[in-house]
C-alpha cells in the first residue's frame, strides 16, 4: 500500500511523545506514527514495537536525544533502528534520507509570511514526500500550500483537539492531520 492511500484510508496520524502515549495509540486506528522522542539507546525498541503493530513509523531526528543534524543520523536511524521514514525541519537531512530511500516528512513551522514563503524554497531543494504545517489550525494557510503544491500532501499538525478542527483541516486541503492529543486517535 502506498502512502497516500494509507492517508486516504487513515488521515488521523498518531504523534506520540512518550512511552505510555505510544502504548494506548497502537490501540487506535491510525496506520501511521510520528515518533516524537527517544534516545539513541532506545529509538530501535520504540519503532520495533509500533512496527510489530504493523504501523508506518517515522522518527522525527530532530527530538531523539544523541543525535546531531547531520547526515550521519540518518544512517544510524535506518541502520539501527529501521523506521519507514524521518522527519525533521531540516531539508538537507531530509534530501539525504530520501536519497537513501527512506520516506520524508519536512515540518515547518507557520510563524509569519517569511516561514510561509521559505516554503516554497525548501521544497524545491528537499522535495520530501510529506509536508507537515505547524500549526494545524492555520487552515487557510494549509489550503494554499495544498493548492500551491498538489504533488506533496499536507499534513496539518498542532493544536488540534476536536473534531471539528480535524474536519476543517481536512477540509481547507490537508491530507491528514498530525496529533499528540489522545482523544483525537481515537475518533
Amino acid at each position: 500500500m502506498d502512502l497516500q492511500e494509507i492517508l486516504r484510508e487513515s488521515p488521523i496520524i498518531a504523534a506520540v511523545k512518550d512511552r505510555e502515549g505510544m502504548r494506548t495509540a497502537l490501540g487506535c486506528d491510525s496506520q501511521i506514527f510520528f515518533v516524537l522522542f527517544g534516545t539513541i539507546c532506545d529509538i530501535d525498541e520504540i519503532v520495533s514495537e509500533i512496527k510489530a503493530a504493523g504501523k508506518t513509523v517515522f522518527v522525527h531526528l530532530d527530538l531523539v536525544e544523541g543525535l546531531a543534524g547531520k547526515d550521519i543520523a540518518v544512517d544510524f536511524i535506518q541502520k539501527v533502528a529501521s523506521p519507514d521514514g524521518i522527519i525533521s525541519t531540516k531539508p538537507s537531512l531530509v534530501k539525504y534520507a530520501k536519497s537513501r530511500g527512506l520516506l520524508t516528512v519536512q515540518r515547518f513551522f507557520l510563524l509569519d509570511s517569511l516561514a510561509a514563503a521559505n516554503i516554497d524554497r525548501q521544497l524545491i531543494s528537499s522535495r520530501p514526500d510529506l509536508l507537515e504545517i505547524l500549526p494545524g489550525l492555520m487552515t487557510s494557510s494549509i489550503g494554499e500550500i495544498a493548492h500551491k503544491h498538489p504533488e506533496t500532501p499536507v499534513i496539518a499538525g498542532g493544536l488540534i483537539r476536536t473534531k471539528e478542527e480535524v474536519l476543517a483541516a481536512l477540509k481547507a486541503g490537508a491530507a491528514a492531520v498530525s496529533s499528540t492529543n489522545r482523544n483525537v486517535w481515537f475518533m
